[in-house]
């Protein structure tokens, strides 16, 4: 499959959360038709009143169907409460899958956020590492984005780094660290790169400035591996022949 061009109109999914409301006033900024998905317009007013509302139901396909409509890309920033794994598997994978699911195979260009740490084995991580393989086996272009901890950062720190593989696994800001505001450049400008088309990447920032042209950080990645569901670097410490028949089920559905 050939590499999109820039997309026009971006939904955001977990747009009212604490890296999605920075991804919609990204996506604003930078120039797309930006749709903020939320679950009650009400509860929305921080959002930047230059994109549109959309409601839906993360649970719920059909619910989605109106705000995939005429969409170019998504970027997706939902999280989970760490630890809960019913929720992990409803959101965190469950809106990844449901998204995908009203598309009807239409494709779009994801940036998908997880988290630094996700292939540790064990706990409510294991679902947004599902998620992933769902991207990857939907056959669309895709940039997947594991940050560090969020705004641990000094002022001086905002060099934005990538690396691959998912070897930091204290679970602690030792891992990395890195600002909200970066996150979503980084999901946002991921959109329009040729480089980052079929990556998967963790995020921190290291000292020194943050660098005006992300593309020539994107093109030093490794690109993910065809017909794999794992990222390029990743362990094979979660082996898809074993996982439970409804996720099974769920990427033979998808793939493509």
């Amino acid at each position: 499959m050939s590499t999109p061009t820039r997309p026009r109109v971006v939904l955001v999914v977990g747009a009212t959360g604490s890296i999605g409301h920075h991804v919609v006033a990204e996506a604003v900024r930078q120039g797309y038709e930006t749709r903020a998905l939320v679950r009650d317009a009400a509860r929305a007013g921080r959002l930047d009143p230059d994109a549109a509302l959309v409601v839906g139901q993360l649970t719920d396909a059909e619910t989605l169907v109106d705000a995939v409509a005429g969409i170019d890309a998504v970027v997706f920033t939902q999280g989970s409460s760490y630890g809960d794994a019913a929720a992990a598997e409803a959101v965190d994978y469950g809106a990844v899958k449901n998204i995908l699911t009203a598309l009807a195979g239409r494709t779009v260009r994801i940036a998908l956020m997880t988290s630094i740490g996700v292939t540790k084995p064990g706990g409510s991580h294991e679902w947004k590492r599902r998620g992933e393989r769902l991207v990857r086996a939907s056959g669309n272009a895709y940039t997947i984005v594991r940050p560090g901890w969020f705004d641990y950062n000094d002022d001086d720190q905002l060099a934005i780094t990538f690396l691959q593989g998912d070897t930091r696994l204290a679970g602690s800001p030792v891992d990395g660290v890195i600002a909200r505001h970066q996150i979503a450049r980084v999901l946002v400008d991921s959109l329009a790169s040729d480089a980052a088309d079929r990556v998967t990447l963790e995020l921190v920032a290291e000292r020194g400035p943050a660098q005006d042209d992300l593309e020539p950080v994107f093109a030093r990645l490794d690109k993910d591996a065809p017909g794999s569901v794992d990222g390029v670097r990743d362990r094979n410490n979660l082996p898809a022949e074993s996982e439970p028949d409804r996720v099974r089920a769920d990427l033979g559905a998808l793939a493509r």
